[in-house]
């Protein structure tokens, strides 16, 4: 089975002791990264060749060299997984990434993505998100339990009736009114 190794190239393999580590002094080799991510040695391949997703343990340094991914570069594989998975295109998923390193975010394992299908946007905290591919243009967001919240204060300052009750309609001239328009329409007959 593929183990961990030390980042160190002349040391040698060493098992690891079942407890998941997030430093750089573990190194995981490309297939135990894919098999870790569900990706295909092909993607995770094409991913560090073109900057997605480049090791941060070891690169590959020439032919016969092993790439060696930490921890956290597997969390971003996993991310950029789920996002191809959840319908954002790889092209889109690249632009968000460099958005977020461009503005100095280097530990991408330790922000939170939200997406939507289509674009990707990074939550800054509880009251900010920015749509990445929008050159971080500001978006919103409705928390439905603060707006349930919202209205159960209003409606306990306000009057309610039982849904089984007879219905008041308006009347005009001893008629029965169905709204307002109607009102308004039996006033201008009426004179």
């Amino acid at each position: 089975m593929n183990e961990p190794l030390d980042p160190d190239p002349g040391t040698l393999e060493h098992r690891h002791t079942g407890t998941v580590t997030d430093d750089d002094t573990v190194g995981y080799r490309g297939v135990t990264a894919c098999s870790a991510v569900g990706i295909s040695y092909r993607q995770l391949d094409y991913w560090a060749r073109t900057g997605l997703v480049i090791p941060s343990v070891r690169d590959a340094s020439g032919s016969g060299t092993q790439r060696l991914y930490s921890f956290r570069d597997l969390v971003v594989l996993k991310v950029v997984k789920r996002l191809l998975d959840a319908g954002v295109s790889l092209q889109n998923i690249r632009k968000a990434i460099e958005a977020l390193r461009s503005r100095g975010v280097g530990d991408l394992a330790g922000i939170t993505l939200i997406s939507d299908g289509t674009t990707v946007y990074e939550c800054r905290s509880p009251e900010e998100v920015v749509d990445l591919l929008q050159g971080g243009q500001g978006v919103f967001g409705i928390a439905i339990g603060g707006a349930f919240k919202e209205i159960e204060g209003s409606l306990s300052q306000l009057p309610a009736e039982p849904a089984g009750a007879p219905a008041e309609m308006p009347t005009i001239g001893g008629g029965a009114v169905e709204d307002e328009l109607a009102a308004r329409r039996a006033r201008r007959r009426a004179g």
